[in-house]
């Protein structure tokens, strides 16, 4: 899962409304066009970073050369903990690979 996760292309999903609040990124799924409050989900700094990266497009490995480089953290560590983080968010809808836009004429 790993290896594939690291050379998936992956974005915000749709589905969620994101606030910054205290310094602090809130994440509220939306279904069925309502915001589910049991489904909250909070970022520290370094999520905080990877969710405003993933405002377009990004590969597990470009987020974590960027979060190696802003907490001077080991790439290698910075790889398995942004793998991590993004699989838990994959698996709860946050994040979601990108809807390619239609060709024109189709």
């Amino acid at each position: 899962m790993a290896t594939m996760l690291k050379d998936e292309v992956l974005v915000r999903s749709q589905s969620v409304v994101a606030r910054v609040v205290a310094g602090e990124t809130l994440i509220v799924p939306v279904r069925a066009r309502v915001g589910d409050l049991a489904s909250i989900y909070s970022f520290n700094g370094t999520g905080s970073l990877i969710w405003k990266l993933l405002e377009s497009p990004r590969t597990v490995e470009q987020l974590a050369v960027a979060v190696a480089c802003a907490y001077e953290v080991e790439p290698a560590q910075a790889e398995q903990d942004v793998t991590n983080f993004v699989s838990e968010m994959k698996s709860v809808g946050l994040v979601e690979a990108p809807v390619p836009a239609a060709m024109a004429g189709d």
